[in-house]
């Protein structure tokens, strides 16, 4: 292969030869015939090319190895830094890149009768504004790539109520996002930041057994919504700033995206809010579909374990709403009814108090 690359080289070298040799010919005629060269004009014609053509051929032939393995220096460089480059910037720095190099041919076409002069200037023009359309098309390719940042008020309506969804660590691990995805009530992309995804990996070859599982059942999470659910997810690359924490690369990923966090983080949810980045809080979600318990209602429960205080039973709900029933101890184990008598909401969740049924008739009796 090197060697038939090199004779390319060399056979591109003696074209090139040849085409200067003829481009210059009649200089070079005229520099022979003042040497001396008592040459019939024809013959001296086709020296001239021959030598030409030769000359470019062992330069090219000489000079192939060096060329070749800088090309391929070159395109190995190339390539490592294209693979390396997210795609968003690929494409809004493609696109400012001909948005200058249009302008510049625009601009130049009045240069071109400035002779050598108008042609320095059109290329530096090309150059010059070909750079700065790629720069600025980068450094804005959040605007560019996101057409709610620049379409007219109106038009911006729809695709303002479809903002994507940045998810974290916690939310993927906790798995509740994939059932809310599954009923639709979660619009808009879901956006699963390449520094989430890395957390995942860590945490699922963990030596711990418990953080091991946590983190698979996470990947597995992730890999439901993709593969079962009909909703959009990218996998964001990126990263913010790698001098930040996770929780902070979050909030920042979601204000370039213009989006919101999902999380069930109670302390992100807080820092959140102070930065004003939207949040949407899966524990506040399962709070707010929670069936709403007054006081004086009847429920049946089944106790599981006493309570922090003298003589109390805990039990739970379905949805995992705990109730605490006073004088219940001595029933744990067993299923009883209760009155409530009072519901304590807090952003962690919902407890229920609550008496049993028949110390309530008891006392109402006497």
């Amino acid at each position: 292969m090197g060697k038939a690359l090199r004779q390319v080289v060399a056979g591109v070298g003696a074209l090139l030869g040849f085409t200067l040799a003829f481009q210059n010919l009649l200089q070079l005629n005229a520099l022979f015939a003042v040497q001396g060269w008592a040459l019939n004009p024809t013959l001296r014609t086709a020296v001239i090319l021959i030598l030409g053509t030769v000359l470019g051929w062992v330069l090219g032939f000489g000079f192939g190895p060096m060329l070749i393995a800088g090309a391929r220096q070159a395109i190995n460089w190339g390539e490592s830094r294209l693979q390396r480059t997210p795609t968003q910037d690929l494409l809004s720095g493609a696109l400012g890149l001909i948005v200058g190099l249009l302008v510049a041919f625009l601009v130049g076409v009045d240069l071109g009768g400035l002779g050598p002069l108008g042609t320095v200037l059109r290329v530096a023009l090309t150059v010059g504004l070909g750079y700065l359309g790629f720069r600025v098309a980068v450094r804005k390719k959040e605007e560019l790539l996101r057409p709610q940042t620049w379409l007219p008020r109106k038009a911006r309506t729809s695709a303002e109520s479809a903002k994507p969804k940045v998810l974290d660590t916690s939310v993927i691990i906790d798995g509740r996002i994939a059932d809310v995805c599954q009923t639709g009530f979660l619009e808009g992309p879901l956006v699963i930041p390449g520094f989430v995804l890395e957390e995942l990996r860590h945490i699922a070859d963990s030596a711990d057994v418990l953080k091991r599982n946590r983190g698979r059942r996470g990947l597995d999470i992730l890999n439901r919504i993709q593969r079962e659910l009909n909703v959009p997810v990218q996998v964001y690359e990126r990263d913010p700033d790698p001098s930040l924490e996770v929780d902070s690369k979050l909030l920042k990923l979601a204000q370039l995206l213009d989006g919101k966090v999902v999380t069930n983080d109670f302390n992100l949810n807080k820092v959140a809010e102070l930065q004003g980045v939207p949040v949407l809080n899966i524990n506040e979600l399962a709070n707010a579909v929670k069936p709403v318990v007054l006081p004086g209602e009847e429920m049946v429960v089944h106790l599981i374990k006493d309570g922090k205080e003298a003589g109390q039973g805990v039990g739970y709900l379905d949805d995992g709403t705990m109730i605490v029933v006073d004088g219940g101890r001595k029933f744990v184990g067993q299923t009883v009814g209760v009155l409530v008598t009072s519901v304590l909401q807090t952003a962690a969740g919902r407890m229920i108090f609550a008496k049993l049924k028949q110390q309530m008739m008891a006392s109402e009796a006497r």
